[in-house]
């Protein structure tokens, strides 16, 4: 049997030795560090609305939205379960509020997207103004504001919750504050903020009421549905996104909030798209029709096939392609802004 070679004897004797000082070898690691392309340890999933929804009303009736304080599964990416992420750095749930019901009003540091996904009727309030959920409507929680969530509907109510929480994790920045009250007393008439700020226009004196997060918190699904029908006739379908629009923050043509992204997309009949992928992994809402999506990273490929109300994921990095015979509607958010505010996002569209 040959002796260890020397060398090699005195890296092991040196890692010993200065391990209790909580030092390590950086070259042992540096290619993992810093590797020549993103690897996402996440991998592509796919939520089946019809699969998810029995345990959404199971939780119903085992739990009221008041003992829970937010109802709501959990969609952690296979990949990482026990995190309660769906990537590395955002996290996704379905919330569900059932008729008379309320989701007590405390704040926290993260910010909060709701894209509602069944029901109408329930409402959400936000520094004393409330919106009605609509089918498709996209909602903001801006960081450290009081909210509660209620419902005057007939049925049950359920919206994908967005958050950043492993970002505001990673950087030990939380805070959170439960309200004295149960619901917020409503000081404002509803539709308030959109009609100060939705409509290319915005008070001659103001100071943005949410920081840097977008002053308008609900973007009605009707307006973005008859944006995307008049594009899809008018103009050119792009070959990799179909019809693709950003909600925007009006003060500053930015992101609604400072670390998430969100779009809404049409792809025509018939659409047949060419491959793309990109640095901030994306989170998608089937809002309506059908479709599907060959998902690639090195050998391995996924494909889903999604209709109303699923949900997926496509992970940093993983090569994607959509396609929709009959035409749909999809709803997506990511981490985009922190990417673009560090100076480290990367896309490419491929032929």
């Amino acid at each position: 049997m040959n002796a260890p070679h020397p060398a090699a004897a005195l890296r092991q004797q040196l890692y010993s030795d200065m391990s209790p000082f909580n030092l390590t070898p950086l070259w042992e690691v540096l290619h993992a560090l810093v590797p020549p392309q993103p690897s996402s340890p996440c991998v592509p999933a796919l939520w089946k609305y019809e699969q998810v929804r029995p345990f959404l009303m199971r939780a119903g009736d085992a739990i009221t939205a008041e003992e829970a304080v937010r109802r709501v599964l959990v969609l952690e990416n296979p990949a990482l379960r026990g995190q309660s992420s769906i990537t590395q750095s955002l996290y996704a749930g379905l919330q569900l509020i059932l008729p008379g019901e309320v989701a007590p009003s405390h704040r926290h540091v993260q910010s909060a997207l709701r894209f509602i996904v069944e029901g109408s009727g329930a409402y959400t309030a936000v520094d004393g103004e409330r919106t009605t959920m609509q089918p498709g409507d996209f909602i903001i929680t801006p960081s450290w504001t009081f909210h509660d969530h209620g419902s005057e509907a007939g049925g049950p109510v359920v919206w994908l919750d967005g958050l950043d929480i492993p970002i505001v994790r990673f950087l030990d920045a939380g805070f959170a504050e439960n309200d004295t009250r149960k619901s917020q007393t409503v000081a404002r008439a509803e539709g308030t903020s959109l009609a100060r700020f939705g409509s290319n226009m915005a008070p001659v004196r103001h100071e943005a009421p949410f920081g840097a997060t977008s002053p308008i918190f609900s973007y009605p699904y009707e307006r973005s549905r008859d944006a995307l029908q008049k594009l899809e006739r008018d103009a050119p379908v792009d070959a990799w996104d179909g019809v693709k629009l950003r909600y925007i923050n009006p003060l500053t043509g930015g992101s609604p909030m400072p670390t998430m992204a969100t779009f809404m997309q049409r792809l025509p009949a018939g659409f047949d798209g060419k491959p793309w992928r990109q640095t901030d992994g994306a989170v998608f809402s089937v809002v309506e029709g059908q479709g599907e999506v060959l998902i690639e990273h090195g050998a391995q490929s996924q494909r889903f096939e999604f209709g109303p109300r699923d949900h997926f994921v496509i992970p940093s990095w993983h090569t994607a392609r959509f396609k929709s015979a009959a035409g749909c509607v999809l709803f997506s958010f990511s981490d985009r802004p922190v990417h673009q505010a560090l100076g480290i996002h990367h896309e490419e569209r491929l032929s």
